[in-house]
């Protein structure tokens, strides 16, 4: 026998003693009628056909795990793992599930001891019909707000695990980042960021370059914040606030922010104009979370009797209001109460509308416009068709917030504390023809175990169809050029 056959010879027992170690489950296996416990939890949930692959993590006590992904149609895919963690690969997993839109997915887990094989319950999941938008948007944070150190605005690839920055305050002497929208729901060729600090003014991003612009005039009393694009393109509705902080020795509210006083504006983009939107009866209210209807007809916001002296910070309630809009004058009419949340005590933010119009989903909690400190706080849903208000299936009894939409209105994105009660994760949720929303599943990741180790929080999150095309170190060749300054024009 010469070397080489050595070489071959020793190679194949290795192998075999190998496989002998491990091997496949095979007739001897016991079936336990249980489920198996996997982290994360992706059992009983419905998945967009083209999400990255959901890696899992078998938590059931062994030294061989095995796990076996298969549906009506295409090959079965089995992944084989030492220590537990399920990588499966990338290519298999998206061929499977675009094979069988509309159909179930089937997840096999096996774990091997000193007994031998057990087999669990199968896993059962389906595969959506519809896509959840390919790339989301958010801001990363420490939970606190107490240091600005390290912002970033990052996009991630739902379709895989690439993620980028946008842009990171490092790269902008450590400014405060916050504000980001879209254009048109998400439609990234447009997008704006706001900038607190020295470098402070808002950013408007087209054709690959950012304006730097002021919104304070001396007539705006506060700030511009909390923006919502026109569908049109044309305009922004902004919030203008006057925000106080109270920080808590409490260890489920760190942070409490409040308003003392709140307004809407309008920022004409083509003309460069920002004016107060007059709604009536607004001096004694506070006005703030704008929200366009699709059809640009309607402007929904957030709205609280204005502050008497003494007032308490924990008596703030907001109610869900609309009022017409007229795109030609840009002009306001009456306005209308949508929910009246203070009538239970409660109050209302972050209202999103659904794209077809017929849903909108708001964040309910116990008082203030401020809820991500508030563990009470659960996303609704109002029908707007028959004014229907339903607290939604995915909430936890941890805070549930800052929700966006997709652009085929079958996914709502959200910002979730459901893991351990201080950061927030993002979650997706599935919503059907009628409203009701699936038990949702936490943004997949390539190590399963990588949010036991990320201590940031995610924030704001924005669905979007489109990637975001930009080099980070543009925003500060703009913020330290040329600031345009917006143009009063009252009413």
């Amino acid at each position: 026998m010469n070397l080489a056959q050595i070489h071959i010879s020793i190679s194949f027992f290795i192998l075999l003693f190998l496989w002998s170690c491990s091997g496949s489950p095979g007739k001897d296996t016991v079936e336990k009628d249980e489920y198996p416990s996997i982290n994360p939890d992706y059992s009983g949930i419905v998945i967009p056909f083209n999400i990255a692959p959901m890696n899992f993590r078998i938590e059931n006590e062994g030294s061989v795990f095995v796990a076996r992904f298969q549906a009506e149609n295409g090959k079965m895919t089995e992944v084989q793992s030492r220590n537990g963690d399920i990588a499966i690969p990338a290519r298999k997993w998206k061929d499977l599930l675009e094979q069988n839109k509309g159909a179930e997915l089937k997840i096999e887990i096996f774990v091997r001891d000193d007994e031998g094989w057990t087999k669990y319950r199968t896993i059962s999941n389906l595969i959506a019909n519809e896509a959840v938008d390919p790339f989301i948007t958010y801001r990363l944070l420490y939970p606190g707000y107490e240091s600005w150190k390290e912002i970033h605005i990052k996009q991630r690839s739902l379709e895989s695990f690439r993620e980028k920055s946008i842009i990171e305050n490092s790269l902008v002497e450590e400014n405060c980042l916050n504000c980001h929208s879209y254009n048109n729901t998400g439609h990234t060729e447009s997008f704006m960021i706001h900038m607190r600090g020295s470098l402070g003014a808002t950013y408007f991003y087209n054709d690959g370059n950012f304006i730097k612009v002021n919104l304070k005039t001396n007539e705006l009393k506060n700030g511009a914040v909390y923006p919502r694009w026109h569908p049109s393109g044309k305009f922004i509705a902004f919030s203008s606030n006057k925000i106080v902080q109270q920080f808590h020795s409490a260890l489920d509210k760190k942070v409490e922010v409040s308003d003392l006083e709140s307004s809407l504006v309008l920022y004409d983009i083509e003309k460069n104009e920002i004016m107060d939107l007059n709604i009536p009866d607004k001096e004694k209210h506070m006005d703030t979370y704008p929200e366009w209807s699709p059809d640009g007809n309607f402007l929904y916001f957030c709205r609280a009797a204005a502050l008497e002296e003494g007032f308490s910070y924990d008596s703030i309630y907001y109610d869900l209001y609309r009022v017409p809009f007229d795109q030609a004058t840009r002009k306001t009419g009456a306005p209308e109460l949508i929910y009246n949340a203070s009538a239970m005590g409660k109050s209302v933010s972050f209202p999103r509308i659904s794209p077809d119009g017929y849903n909108i989903v708001i964040t309910l909690h116990n008082y203030g416009c401020f809820p991500i400190w508030h563990s009470e706080a659960d996303l609704v849903s109002i029908d707007l068709r028959t004014m229907k208000a339903s607290n939604m299936a995915l909430n936890s009894s941890a805070t549930d917030s800052y929700h966006s939409w997709s652009s085929n209105g079958r996914w709502l994105a959200f910002s979730s504390k459901r893991t351990d009660g201080l950061t927030a994760r993002l979650f997706f949720s599935y919503i059907d023809s009628e409203g009701n929303a699936s038990k949702p599943f936490i943004m997949p990741q390539k190590d399963p175990g990588f949010y036991d180790r990320f201590l940031k929080s995610y924030n704001v999150p924005e669905l979007s169809t489109l990637e975001v095309d930009v080099n980070p170190g543009k925003i500060l060749k703009s913020a330290r050029g040329e600031t345009l300054q917006a143009v009063w024009t009252g009413n």
